[in-house]
């Protein structure tokens, strides 16, 4: 089996330990471990942690708490993954045969789509509209699914736009799923990340033929602990198990450990609100800088905290713009050619150095501005 190259992932993988300004986390900057537990909760798991296999579809403290985040859901619908991106694989490896066509929301994430044509699976895009401020184009959604359609892929709250489908959009992507008897697989890692504090609506529940997918990494900016599950209907949950078994088997005991405390009701809102208020004070500084470069840039205010998706207005493909900013300010961004739409970066503002950064970038856009003046 052959992969693409997995741009976006490959770009962090050998850049962001090396740049003096990372901009390309879609959340807020990572939490230490220190904001997430207190000494006494650390001395606890240092005593009582055994480094040994743990119940490898998700111990029961975990899914129990996992539980308490959705309505509707029990253990045995829930799989504990090594991040979304396992439960990513794990449910296209299961469901998608060579021939299999999926739709595949745009601009997205692009890991699934990739997966996708590894396996030998056809995808066809649908979009949401920057013209119409990323809602849902449903024209190219109808065009998008066939009879052969076996799964519908979504980013919802999405990457890289931070738009939420309003409940009309999800009832027209249920529709056309269920017309041709298509699953829906939602990647909901950013789900918690709202602006205004309202949890957005999950796919869950809506669907009988619905996979959930979602984690720590985003909402919840634990990144390093690689926890992640799928949400699915108990048979598929059960079978999705043995595909586990295949990959990483189970999580380490220490990232389940420390995901205990962090899904706690109590601990789940104060590090959303640790984030929102984060994302609220850097969200003013970019729209500020953006807002004064009316002839340059373009953007849609985000809905979620820690990621934008800026359009802008020069003659240079995005991936040239994002190696001029690397090696010229040691700034590190995401071309919109990785999420399939040129002319536009991802920008994470969730960074403690945003305004530094910001300087950086207007040096080099302004100076290509007036290059080709």
């Amino acid at each position: 089996m052959k992969i693409e190259p997995f741009q976006s992932e490959r770009l962090l993988s050998v850049w962001q330990n090396h740049v003096t300004f990372d901009f390309t986390e879609t959340g807020v900057h990572p939490l230490f471990l220190n904001e997430l537990v207190t000494r006494e909760e650390l001395d606890e798991i240092y005593e009582t942690t055994q480094l040994r296999y743990i119940q490898t579809n998700g111990t029961p403290q975990l899914k129990d708490a996992i539980c308490g985040m959705y309505d509707g859901v029990a253990p045995d619908n829930i799989l504990v993954t090594n991040g979304s991106a396992e439960a990513n694989f794990i449910t296209l490896w299961r469901l998608l045969d060579k021939g299999d066509e999926i739709a595949t929301m745009l601009p997205n994430y692009m890991q699934v789509p990739g997966y996708a044509r590894s396996f030998g699976v056809k995808t066809n895009g649908f979009y949401l509209s920057a013209e119409n401020g990323w809602r849902l184009d449903t024209e190219s959604l109808d065009t998008a699914i066939t009879d052969r359609t076996k799964l519908i892929y979504l980013c919802n709250p999405n990457n890289p736009t931070g738009a939420i489908l309003t409940t009309e959009e999800m009832d027209a992507i249920v529709a056309a799923a269920d017309r041709v008897g298509a699953w829906i697989l939602s990647d909901e890692v950013y789900r918690g990340a709202e602006l205004d504090g309202e949890m957005s609506p999950t796919f869950w529940g809506r669907y009988d033929k619905t996979i959930v997918v979602s984690g720590l990494s985003k909402a919840y900016t634990l990144p390093g602990l690689r926890i992640g599950w799928l949400i699915a209907p108990p048979e598929v949950a059960t079978d999705s198990w043995g595909y586990h078994d295949y990959t990483t088997i189970t999580t380490n005991a220490l990232s389940e450990r420390l995901a205990r405390l962090a899904v706690r009701p109590e601990t789940r809102a104060r590090i959303l609100e640790r984030n929102r208020t984060i994302s609220a004070k850097n969200l003013t500084a970019l729209t500020d800088w953006i807002a004064k470069r009316p002839d340059l840039l373009t953007f849609t205010k985000p809905q979620i905290g820690g990621v934008a998706f800026v359009g802008y207005n020069l003659d240079i493909n995005s991936t040239a713009l994002v190696d001029r900013l690397l090696h010229e300010k040691s700034v590190l961004i995401v071309p919109g050619d990785a999420f399939g739409l040129d002319h536009h970066v991802r920008i994470g503002y969730g960074h403690p150095k945003l305004p530094d950064g910001l300087t950086h970038i207007d040096q080099v856009m302004s100076g290509l501005k007036d290059a080709a003046a």
